[in-house]
């Protein structure tokens, strides 16, 4: 495998530490990489700097060895609880990389303690660890060291500590700011000396990233590393040696197609990125299943200390599937990453490649798949969960799809919400807001009362047993109740009907139908009636009045349209 190389360690103007060199010997790389070759001696110069280069560049390095031999420098050595260094970066499974590879180095440095401060860890713990071993290196996410900061009445004075502070780096800034933790790193910033070091490694340089230069760097270099064989003037984000690939194919094929390629590729290990932590949790399964003789790991944002775990646990297997985590193409070493796309999603990968500068090639469909959605209807009859993970998957999928960045491209109005189930393996619908209304002949249900798919797991099914019956109770209780509710006056009932009926017109315009200009006369003379009836000018039988008039307005307006086309 070809490397990027920018000649040995040992060419580097500041002679490194030999047992840095060592630590360099045993992990395997003899040779930096053009961010590594750039930035280092800057640093060790006493520069702050602001690198820009693609994810998986080496950058990690970039920043751990002129961490350790600035600290190596240091005119008087670091006590247990001073802070010389403090590594900062957007998420958890980033921390416990870098932590992971700080402890290569550190091993051969005793007098040095590092310290991984992440969320879904006690915070007590991590007090009471600091206390005892200190931390000399921080690796955090921001708003766990940010909590730390607040600690002082457990008996841990951080503010005091960070005074010895050397190093700050902010690892993969863009992100740090797209998560929105630009608050928390700011209140951080206000916590440590001015007089520091200050690297930020960032993959894209936004106007929200150079606002964070200006805040926390004096001065600083400012590097830009482009890889070998990437142009001057192209702006790929990507690594050059990642390979980008695209499927087009229909949402009940999508998950076959999925299947037929990973069976195929068991010698491999890949990353499955999912929409919603519900996905994840469902095709899991599935996949668990589906596909034998390989280790599936599932990881996603609502998992807290088995995240870490499961992170861990996939760097070590030789082989495994794992979702919503990682990169490929690291450090010069080649990748492939395959999108699926709907045929009206198509017009996206011009979208990437003009706007992302991310081109991608097509990869065709691959043929004799076999229809697996079968044997995934039979896992949702044989067991409730799995029903319930189908259910909840296929309705955050369509929630999150009408949220989606690029709702230009991604329409949930066009969107085949029929062949959408059937590509989930549904026994039936499920009832949600963006599919009231709608009919879907194109879905067949399971003929079966879903109501009578049990648990496997004896001690669910009992609960929900056990439920059910309350719920039976309270049904019978209520029906008196109800049968009372609806002898309302006519009048009433016919004004709640009507502003039920006006409700779900909105509701319909706002999944993107075509306002006409009625309509929107219309909504803004109800939202009027509403303002006057909140602030106490109007009673409530003049605003049910007055939203009746205006229905009545509309529909003479319309069928007054209708016979002007007639006459003519």
């Amino acid at each position: 495998m070809e490397h990027v190389t920018e000649g040995s360690w040992d060419s580097l103007p500041v002679p490194l530490h030999p047992q840095v060199l060592e630590a360099l010997r045993e992990l395997g790389f003899p040779y930096m990489t053009p961010v590594q070759s750039a930035t280092i001696p800057l640093f060790m110069k006493n520069k702050d700097v602001a690198a820009e280069a693609v994810t998986g560049s080496g950058k990690t390095l970039a920043f751990v060895i002129p961490i350790l031999e600035i600290l190596l420098r240091r005119e008087e050595k670091l006590k247990k609880s001073q802070v010389g260094a403090i590594i900062i970066t957007p998420t958890r499974e980033l921390a416990i990389q870098i932590d992971e590879v700080l402890s290569h180095f550190t091993k051969h440095f005793p007098q040095f303690s590092q310290i991984l401060w992440i969320g879904g860890r006690n915070p007590g713990e991590d007090v009471e660890r600091f206390k005892r071993h200190g931390g000399n290196i921080i690796v955090a996410t921001p708003g766990r060291l940010e909590d730390m900061f607040r600690r002082k009445a457990e008996g841990l004075d951080l503010t005091g500590s960070v005074r010895s502070l050397d190093v700050l780096v902010l690892d993969e800034a863009d992100r740090l700011l797209d998560m929105g933790f630009e608050a928390s790193i700011n209140t951080i910033l206000e916590f440590l000396p001015k007089q520091r070091r200050t690297g930020l490694f960032s993959a894209t340089q936004t106007q929200e990233v150079e606002n964070l230069v200006r805040a926390g760097l004096r001065n600083p270099v400012r590097i830009s590393v482009k890889e070998k064989g990437v142009a001057d003037s192209s702006t790929q984000k990507t690594p050059s040696r990642l390979e980008n690939f695209y499927m087009v194919c229909k949402a009940d094929e999508k998950f076959n197609q999925l299947v037929h390629f990973l069976r195929n590729h068991k010698q491999e290990k890949h990353l499955v990125f999912f929409s919603t932590c519900a996905c994840v949790e469902y095709y899991g399964r599935a996949l668990e299943a589906l596909v034998k003789n390989v280790q599936i790991l599932c990881i996603h944002g609502k998992m807290k200390h088995k995240r870490n775990k499961v992170f861990t646990a996939f760097h070590k297997l030789q082989s495994a599937f794992v979702h919503r985590c990682g990169r490929t193409a690291r450090i010069g070493h080649g990748g492939s990453a395959l999108v699926f796309l709907l045929p009206m999603e198509e017009s996206y990968i011009n979208f990437l490649a003009i706007n992302q500068k991310c081109p991608l090639q097509e990869m065709n469909l691959q043929k004799n798949t076999v229809d697996i959605l079968p044997k995934l209807k039979s896992m949702a009859l044989a067991d409730r969960a799995m029903f319930e993970k189908g259910m909840k998957a296929f309705v955050s999928h369509v929630q999150a799809y009408a949220k989606h960045e690029c709702s230009l491209i991604f329409r949930l109005k066009d969107l085949d919400f029929a062949s959408l189930a059937r590509g989930f393996a549904l026994l039936r619908m499920p009832k949600m807001p963006e599919l009231r209304g709608k009919q879907f002949p194109e879905f067949v249900p399971v003929d079966i009362n879903t109501d009578t798919i049990a648990f496997k797991d004896k001690i669910r099914e009992k609960q929900r047993q056990k439920l059910l019956e309350q719920q039976r109770k309270e049904k019978t209780e209520n029906e008196g109740r109800r049968k009372f509710v609806k002898n309302k006056a006519w009048s009433k009932q016919k004004a709640k009907k009507e502003r039920k009926k006006k409700m779900n017109e909105k509701r319909k315009r706002e999944e993107g139908s075509d306002i006409e200009d009625e309509d929107m006369e219309e909504l803004l003379n109800d939202i009027r009636l509403l303002k006057r009836l909140k602030r106490g000018k109007i009673t409530e039988e003049e605003f049910e009045k007055g939203l009746l008039t205006s229905g009545k307005r509309t529909s003479q307006t319309a069928d007054l349209g209708i016979s002007d086309l007639e006459g003519d």
